[in-house]
């Protein structure tokens, strides 16, 4: 099927093992993922923070041979996928305006479209960025010459995926760690899918962190969020980076993958139409919106190919699948209906109630609801009596029996 047609636009995450220091190899590396997304029908592919040099350059990152090789890896990876119909980012140091940035570098069908300049060094525990970077806030140009040619330049810059209805934004790693991450920012000014390129290193229980962190800003923006991380192969020192590597969607977690061994490829089929109908519907979303600055590049995407879908319809969407999920959602159904209740007959001053049963599921349950409503109350079960739906009729008094 042609997933466009439904709305849908498949978004991935590539894990290439990286070579420190080595942009010729990691070029190779990236080269492979590119074209085997582009076999998958992806149609916007995210890599891991500076995947084309590693993040793990440090004091290399000073020197001019590096800085060239890693230009010239670029033009590489664009010469090879000149026939990949998919956007990609990359990441690589850029100079720029006596500086030097940690930049997402993002590209189709072999022609450069904007780099985007991190916006949140960071500069504590085992980071040292700003021994190395400036921050996207200290550029002083809007364009940048990459390989002979002038490009966008800047944080502020928006990709409209054609043909698609999806508009895409980038942020680097930290960025996403701020009380008011870039990506807010970016929803507001009309992305729906946010690309973070990371490199998240590992620390007990920090993956627990980082996976509710992505579900959680994939809700607030009511957006898609592709989050790749650096993997194995990029430590030179005792930092281990694991590769932990998340798709997401309003919330939810579509795909993920950590700890493999080889390069890696995930990926997620995006609703793209639903997010956007989401949006409409929660009318506050852009109250207060200060999105202005925003430069938007076209992406002119061709004819769509047929691919098999990876998105599942849940035909039992409220009923979890795993039990003890489906015990806690019940145990919830349950209590908002007992406290409703409750709270109900102690605004209308009811003292007294008569459930009647039918003998069926829902009865049942409105007896259950009852009975817990009356405890809350501090009701005695003397106030409370079910009969028999066919022929009731009250009782009065204190003595009816339960």
């Amino acid at each position: 099927m042609k997933l466009g047609e439904y709305g849908f636009l498949r978004v991935a995450a590539a894990v290439p093992y990286v070579h420190v220091a080595n942009p010729e190899k990691n070029a190779g590396e990236i080269i492979t993922l590119i074209h085997k997304a582009r076999e998958l029908g992806v149609r916007a592919l995210v890599f891991p923070e500076l995947s084309v040099t590693g993040y793990t350059c440090a004091d290399l990152f000073g020197q001019n041979l590096l800085l060239r090789q890693a230009e010239a890896a670029l033009g590489e990876i664009l010469r090879a996928t000149r026939e990949c119909d998919m956007l990609c980012a990359v990441g690589m140091p850029i100079p720029a305006d006596n500086q030097l940035f940690n930049c997402a570098v993002v590209f189709h069908r072999g022609a450069v479209l904007a780099a985007v300049p991190k916006t949140f060094i960071p500069n504590y525990s085992e980071f040292y960025e700003k021994r190395w970077f400036a921050s996207a806030t200290e550029r002083k140009s809007g364009t940048v010459r990459l390989l002979g040619t002038e490009v966008p330049f800047g944080e502020n810059v928006l990709f409209r995926l054609e043909e698609t209805g999806v508009t895409l934004a980038v942020e680097i790693c930290e960025d996403l760690w701020m009380p008011i991450p870039p990506s807010s920012r970016h929803a507001l000014a009309g992305a729906s899918l946010i690309l973070n390129l990371s490199a998240s290193n590992d620390l007990v229980t920090k993956s627990d962190y980082r996976r509710a962190l992505v579900a959680q800003q994939s809700a607030r923006c009511i957006a898609g969020y592709a989050f790749a991380s650096a993997g194995l192969g990029e430590s030179t020192t005792d930092l281990v980076f694991g590769g932990h590597s998340l798709i997401a969607e309003n919330g939810r977690i579509l795909a993920e993958t950590a700890f493999d061994t080889t390069s890696r490829l995930i990926y997620a089929d995006i609703d793209g139409e639903k997010l956007l109908s989401d949006r409409r519907r929660v009318n506050s979303f852009m109250e207060n919106a200060l999105a202005e600055g925003y430069r938007l590049v076209d992406v002119p995407f061709g004819p769509e190919g047929d691919v098999e879908p990876a998105f599942e319809v849940d035909p039992y969407p409220f009923i979890p699948r795993d039990r003890e999920k489906k015990f806690s959602r019940c145990r919830e159904i349950f209590r908002i209906q007992w406290s409703g209740l409750a709270e109900r007959m102690r605004k209308i001053g009811v003292q007294r109630a008569v459930v009647g049963i039918s003998g069926g599921l829902d009865s049942t349950l409105a007896l259950l609801v009852a009975v817990e409503a009356a405890k809350a109350l501090g009701l005695p079960p003397t106030r409370w009596w079910a009969s028999p739906c066919r022929e009731w009729a009250p009782r009065a008094g204190p003595t009816a029996t339960p």
